[in-house]
């Protein structure tokens, strides 16, 4: 007669490596700008684009005061609009290879560098759960596109800009991915690959980004302006701030006081694992 497993073993059995318990309607939505990198991604393609000659110096001066900013702000809607509109205004007459190379150089060159090691660390947490990870960002769908492909997530979703015989025209194809609009796009999305937005996860920076954030279970705060910060902790939504380096919120979890990124990609990893292994 075979023996009882002990408590320890049946305690094991629950606990199976997440790989094995795919959950490919369960996706995992990030922002870009300050959440997924520091700072706006359009000054460091403004950056890339001077340095290769596409932009003036003097373009580049705007888009640094625009970056500060950002920085010391945070987003907010009429500033990214308006920086989208100079973006589209410089791409005019270029040419799509021409920005798909500029954007190669630029993510090597600024981005690699600039991502969040703990934002990073969440994305790569989902997809070893199995869960579909997308890029939602306000930037060019050529800049996304590649940042997701060089991090290995399943795809991105951008503002659009129009070409006609493979030369950008200075419009744009449809409204800039910002605010509302994420929110379509997340919902549009979900219906498209059957996804099941109560079991989904989103994060962001912006309070600007609430359409996303509102529309999964799963919200989270990352980097928070002031706006997204009081809503987050009046709802009980996690928390992740690398800026100041020291602390995670999570529902249901105690503050933990946390030094630096990389310590904070670790907590927040293990947390949001836990919470997973809680959950049917």
């Amino acid at each position: 007669m075979r023996p009882a497993p002990s408590a320890a073993a049946e305690e094991s059995k629950s606990f199976v490596p997440a790989a094995r318990r795919p959950r490919p309607t369960a996706a995992a939505f990030f922002d870009l700008d300050n959440t997924l990198i520091r700072g706006a991604s359009l000054f460091h393609v403004a950056r890339g684009a001077a340095a290769h000659r596409f932009v003036s110096s003097r373009d580049i001066a705007r888009f640094a005061c625009g970056q500060f900013t950002f920085r010391m702000r945070g987003e907010r809607t009429g500033q990214v609009a308006s920086t989208r509109e100079r973006a589209l205004a410089l791409a005019a007459g270029h040419t799509v290879s021409e920005m798909l190379e500029l954007c190669r150089r630029i993510y090597d060159d600024y981005l690699a560098e600039k991502i969040w090691p703990g934002t990073r660390a969440l994305a790569d947490l989902h997809r070893r759960r199995g869960e579909p990870v997308w890029l939602v960002t306000a930037s060019p769908t050529e800049l996304a596109e590649l940042i997701a492909a060089r991090l290995g997530l399943d795809g991105a979703l951008g503002t659009c800009a129009e070409s006609v015989d493979g030369r950008y025209t200075g419009r744009l194809v449809g409204d800039i991915l910002h605010g509302p609009a994420k929110g379509v796009a997340v919902r549009e999305l979900a219906e498209l690959k059957g996804y099941d937005l109560p079991a989904c996860h989103a994060y962001s920076d912006s309070a600007n980004d609430l359409p996303m954030l509102t529309l999964v279970g799963h919200p989270h705060a990352v980097n928070p302006d002031h706006r997204l910060r009081a809503r987050a902790e009046s709802e009980g939504w996690p928390v992740t701030d690398y800026r100041t380096g020291t602390r995670l919120l999570r529902a249901g979890l105690p503050g933990a006081a946390l030094t630096g990124a990389a310590t904070g990609a670790v907590a927040a990893g293990v947390a949001l694992a836990k919470r997973a292994r809680t959950k049917p």
